[in-house]
C-alpha cells in the first residue's frame, strides 16, 4: 500500500500525520512530499516516512503512485497554501485514481462546515478511514 502524504508551508500537518501513519500502517510505504523545502525536511525529522521529496514535479509524479493521499484540503485546490498549490498540483491530486482523506481547515479563504470539534477529532477520524482502507475495506 503506498500512502502519500502532501504538505506545505512548515509541514507540521505532514509530520504529524507521517508518524500516526507509521504506527497505524507499519507495513505501508510511506512518500512524503514538501510543496517547498521546508515542509519536506519537518516530514524527514519524524523518520517515519520510506521517501522524501519536494516540489510541483515531485507532487505530480508520485500522485500517480500513490494508493492513498494524504493531506490539508487545500491540496486539491489551485494557488492553495499562499500559493504554494500550483494548479498543477491541485489537478494531479484531484485527477489521481489514489483514495483521499483530506484534513479540513479552515484556511486558504476558504470555510469548511462542519469543523468546530478541532483538529484532534479530525486527525483521529482521517487514522481511522486510513486504517480500513489498509485492512482492506472498500472506499
Amino acid at each position: 500500500m503506498n500512502i502519500l502524504v502532501l504538505d506545505g508551508q512548515g509541514g507540521r500537518m505532514g509530520r504529524t500525520l507521517t508518524e500516526e501513519i507509521r504506527k497505524i500502517c507499519p507495513e505501508a510505504i510511506i512518500t512524503a512530499v514538501g510543496t517547498n523545502s521546508i515542509a519536506t525536511e519537518n516530514m524527514r525529522k519524524a523518520n517515519c516516512a520510506d521517501h522524501y521529496a519536494t516540489g510541483e514535479n515531485a507532487v505530480i509524479v508520485a500522485c500517480r503512485k500513490a494508493h492513498i493521499i494524504v493531506g490539508p484540503l487545500g491540496i486539491t485546490m489551485a494557488d492553495a497554501m499562499m500559493g504554494e498549490i500550483s494548479p498543477s498540483m491541485a489537478n494531479a491530486v484531484a485527477s489521481s485514481d489514489a483514495y483521499r482523506v483530506l484534513i479540513p481547515m479552515n484556511l486558504c479563504s476558504t470555510y469548511v462546515a462542519g469543523t468546530v470539534k478541532g483538529s484532534a477529532a479530525i486527525l483521529a477520524d482521517a487514522m481511522q478511514r486510513i486504517r480500513q482502507l489498509t485492512e482492506g475495506e472498500k472506499p
